[in-house]
């Protein structure tokens, strides 16, 4: 195992598929236990499944990240596995030109991917500060470090999670607890998928036009990131070489953001 000799539990929200469901498995198979958190009880199951028929070490929780009092009530619900790694991946996309942006899906976004960050770090630190031991790491964006237009709400999410993440930096210094953020450029999940259609319907151009001009082009490599990319870095993150690397944005972008 990279960096440690035990067992640690993970605790992957958006864990069903993508990007979460990737970091999960990778580390599951570093001999890590995962907890697979989704809003969708049946996908958390049925993904903690696959990994369990692997020969791997998994279970599911149904957790709606908003909810303070659910969020609230995880570390006795998971007495029995308490949580050593917190990986913040959840997430969702409206794309809309802001006089358009229906403002309760504005909201949303920053409920799910910075609220419910905070909440979750706030429920799980405790333990993390007792036992001298703790990782959280943010999937945050290219989005993070850079805009695009009719992402407003997604773009200041992804950008807070940077600001909270240098804060918990600073307020866990006596510990060995670090807070990192990872930020890819586009990674091909379901929910760029779902980007793609968007962004062609709003820019009036077809799909492969949206990869190549919009997606690709500011990146030097063209290439969408792997998730593999991802979990790799979350799994050096989590190792003993890392225990100074905290409140820290971790740029994998293909030379973006180098221009």
């Amino acid at each position: 195992m990279s960096g440690t000799a035990k067992t640690l539990n993970v605790f992957v929200t958006g864990g069903a598929s993508g990007i979460g469901y990737g970091i999960g498995e990778y580390l599951a198979k570093q001999g890590h236990h995962i907890v697979i958190a989704d809003i969708n009880e049946e996908a958390a199951k049925q993904a903690a499944k696959k990994l369990n028929d692997l020969g791997l070490s998994a279970q599911s929780v149904q957790i709606n990240v908003c909810d303070a009092q659910q969020v609230a009530a995880l570390p006795a619900a998971l007495s029995n596995t308490p949580i050593d790694i917190l990986i913040n991946n959840a997430g969702i996309q409206h794309v809309s030109k802001l006089e358009d942006f229906p403002a309760e899906k504005w909201q949303m976004l920053i409920n799910v991917m910075l609220v419910g960050p905070a909440l979750l770090t706030q429920a799980f630190l405790p333990h993390m500060r007792a036992q001298n031991f703790g990782r959280i790491i943010n999937v945050g964006s290219i989005h993070s470090v850079i805009a695009s237009p009719f992402k407003s709400a997604y773009v200041a999410a992804k950008h807070g999670l940077l600001g909270f993440a240098k804060t918990m930096a600073l307020e866990t210094g006596d510990v060995d607890v670090t807070i990192n953020t990872l930020c890819p450029a586009y990674v091909k999940t379901p929910l760029v998928e779902q980007q793609i259609a968007a962004q062609a319907k709003e820019n009036n151009m077809s799909e492969e036009d949206v990869i190549n001009k919009i997606m690709l082009e500011p990146m030097p490599k063209k290439a969408f990131i792997e998730i593999d990319e991802l979990a790799q870095t979350a799994n050096f993150l989590i190792g003993s070489a890392a225990k100074n690397i905290t409140g820290q944005t971790l740029i994998l972008d293909g030379g973006w953001t180098a221009r």
